[in-house]
């Protein structure tokens, strides 16, 4: 005859045998010391950790990173050299938009703890902090963000997320 509590001990004494011994220790053996990369078509490659030295991220476009959380959302920046603000937006996604001048989009990434925006006009800017407080560092089209004198450094006030 059928005892739904003599299923429901069995079922109780599998969960536990799998979950609680068996999967875990299948699990620790296959995985320790060693690192587990899975790309894109679904395919795995473990490496020993004993192989490792080091392990480096090349930016190959907008990629997350410690940090980044805190640049996404609106931007009150100043002009710089004239009165006047405008708002940047950082989206998660790595785009940006900027209300200035009729609008602008762009792409941005965190690099050594600072937010680098690429605007499709050439220009680019970076968010800092600097002193205790963020600032918006502009540089013209054809300068790069490592020349060490921005076109004009201004004020940058974290509105909201988006």
């Amino acid at each position: 005859m059928f005892n739904p509590s003599r299923i429901l001990s069995a079922g109780l004494v599998l969960a536990t045998m799998l979950f609680g011994g068996v999967i875990p220790a299948l699990w620790s053996q296959e995985s320790a010391g060693s690192v587990v990369i899975v790309f894109k078509d679904g395919h795995r490659q473990r490496i020993p950790l004993a192989q490792i030295a080091r392990i480096e991220f090349e930016h190959v476009g907008p990629v997350a990173s410690a940090g980044r959380s805190r640049f996404i959302g609106e931007w009150k920046v100043g002009v710089g050299g004239v009165s006047g603000t405008f708002e940047i937006t950082l989206k998660p996604d790595g785009k940006a938009h900027k209300d200035i001048g009729g609008g602008g989009d762009g792409t941005w990434l965190v690099v050594n703890g600072e937010a680098q925006i690429a605007w499709d006009d050439g220009w680019h800017d970076v968010i800092r902090k600097e002193a205790g407080k963020f600032v918006k560092a502009a540089y013209a089209p054809g300068k790069s963000v490592d020349d060490a004198s921005p076109d004009s450094v201004a004020s940058a006030e974290y509105q909201e997320p988006n």
